[in-house]
């Protein structure tokens, strides 16, 4: 009897211990039950270089993330890369001056799209575009300059 009443007390934490890992996974990855149900609109920046941003990297304002990048795709015409970001619609401020900068959270942390409001009359609705971009930083460049610099200068 004691055998059988610790075997479901070691099976009950085990099955805890599964449902608490689930949980962790989908807070991660970013998914949620609830972000399905949520009404976004639709911008978009051209940016020179995205290197590192993916999709569903998110899309922040001040820090606040509001949003979250759909698509990255190659503009042929003037062979720019388009982000196509998703907003909820409660961020209904987001201004055509706007600026859109590719920043990396932390030193070798994952790169996101962050959003300086402007202060034009004009906001951006569903399909607009933000034209005032900053490019990702790479990393590579700025280590390759650094030394070109410093053997110019010897």
């Amino acid at each position: 009897m004691y055998s059988r009443k610790v075997e479901i007390i070691v099976g009950a934490f085990i099955l805890l211990g599964v449902i608490a890992l689930a949980f962790l996974a989908i807070q991660v990855s970013g998914l949620s039950v609830s972000s399905s149900a949520r009404e976004t609109y639709h911008i978009s920046a051209r940016f020179n270089n995205v290197s590192g941003l993916a999709p569903r990297a998110k899309v922040s304002i001040a820090g606040v993330t509001v949003g979250q990048v759909t698509a990255i795709h190659l503009d042929p015409v003037s062979v720019r890369a388009v982000v196509d970001m998703s907003i909820r619609k409660e961020v209904d401020y987001i201004s055509s001056d706007s600026i859109a900068a590719i920043k990396t959270a932390g030193v070798l942390g994952e790169q996101y799209v962050s959003i300086s409001v402007g202060g034009a009359d004009e906001i951006l609705s569903d399909g607009g575009v933000i034209t005032d971009t900053q490019s990702a930083l790479v990393l590579e460049d700025l280590i390759g300059k650094i030394v070109t610099s410093m053997s110019a200068s010897e």
